[in-house]
């Protein structure tokens, strides 16, 4: 997963670190020079004509005190880097151009501008002017903030199950998306994920539109064991689901998992549809699917949803597929929603909580 961007990323800490190294070693070499006393000089007096001299000698030799030389304004005040008890004080000159490097990484990964914006800035202020600790390396250094860096585009995900445990039962959970994002296939896997995680759950098959979606659900709804609320083909959606809804108080059951058509958000008749939906079930949780290679397009889709019709989480697909990683970075950051889920292959149990200093770890090569 991400394996292009984790190499290129493992490529830039190190050079970055290297680039770190050359720039401490230039400046302790210039702090070894600077503090080299000054030997003393010795100045040749000439005897005028008219004195007599005091030594037989025609000219005397004065030995002068030692003089300093001109003094220069302080490492900390030129705000450049600074050796002392293990610590480092970096300025912008000094990390300018492995910063554009990175830059450049994550845009070619799919990163969106404003996601990659972030990261620099952040590690910008990370490393200039503050004094930090080398605990081990200067690739160790970089990285550390690095990590922090993407955290904080990142956030902190979302827990499904502990929202559960927490909130009134059943929980409802709507799922939107664009066409052939895998939405259905996604809550199979959520509902087979609920399920042996010692929860019950009910499917409420909305999409009522495409053909064949109602098969499709009650097929994956049979193989992981759990029940499916359906109407014919062509029913309204929101009928559906509130029956789903009802079933579920009716029964106890924990967790309610809606499905709904493919959308573009371009679509007025079918948002317009997706309100009454969300009007009818009064979901607790909006979560928006769609899939990780997408890149760049999985992100301003998911940004045109949520200012369409409100989104609460996220779910990526075929994020093993995805070499990149742009999407899973970036969505959180531009719509400031967290992910819940990543899909990661085409059985049921190849779902994943969405934690975001694991993915950080993974792509940094960091221990967890």
């Amino acid at each position: 997963m991400f394996k292009s961007l984790k190499e290129k990323l493992k490529n830039v800490s190190k050079k970055f670190g290297s680039h770190i190294d050359d720039v401490i070693e230039k400046e302790s070499t210039e702090m070894v020079q600077e503090s080299t006393p000054v030997t003393s000089q010795i100045e040749t007096e000439t005897v005028p004509a008219q004195q007599e001299p005091k030594e037989p000698s025609e000219t005397s030799f004065k030995v002068l005190p030692e003089t300093e030389s001109p003094k220069k304004p302080k490492f900390s005040e030129k705000i450049k880097v600074l050796i002392k008890e293990h610590e480092i004080l970096l300025s912008e000159k000094d990390i300018s151009e492995p910063l554009d490097e990175l830059e450049i990484i994550l845009l070619e990964n799919d990163v969106a501008f404003d996601a990659v914006d972030s990261i620099i800035n952040h590690m910008r202020e990370d490393l200039i002017g503050k004094k930090r600790k080398i605990r081990t390396s200067s690739e160790d250094f970089v990285i550390e903030a690095l990590k922090n860096a993407l955290l904080d585009v990142l956030g902190e995900g979302f827990s499904l199950t502990n929202y559960i445990d927490t909130h009134e039962k059943p929980v409802k959970v709507l799922f939107t998306g664009v066409n052939g994002a895998g939405k259905t296939t996604t809550i199979a896997k959520v509902a087979h994920f609920l399920k042996s995680n010692g929860y019950s759950v009910v499917i409420g098959s909305g999409d009522t539109f495409r053909a064949g979606a109602n098969e499709q659900m009650r097929t994956h709804a049979e193989r992981i064991g759990v029940k499916v609320i359906s109407h014919q083909e062509g029913a309204d959606p929101s009928a559906v689901l509130f029956d789903a809804v009802s079933y579920a108080k009716a029964h106890n059951i924990d967790v309610v998992l809606a499905d709904t058509a493919g959308r573009f958000h371009n679509r007025a008749n079918l948002m317009n549809q997706l309100d009454k939906i969300k009007r009818v079930m009064q979901p607790d949780i909006v979560t928006y699917v769609d899939e990780a290679v997408a890149g760049n397009d999985a992100v301003i889709r998911a940004e045109e949803f949520n200012n369409t019709v409100g989104t609460d989480t996220v779910v990526l697909t075929k994020a093993d597929m995805d070499t990149k990683g742009g999407a899973a970075i970036s969505i959180t950051h531009t719509i400031k929603k967290p992910i819940m889920f990543l899909g990661v292959g085409q059985g049921y149990d190849d779902v994943i909580p969405f934690e975001p200093e694991r993915l950080v770890n993974e792509l940094l090569g960091a221990e967890n």
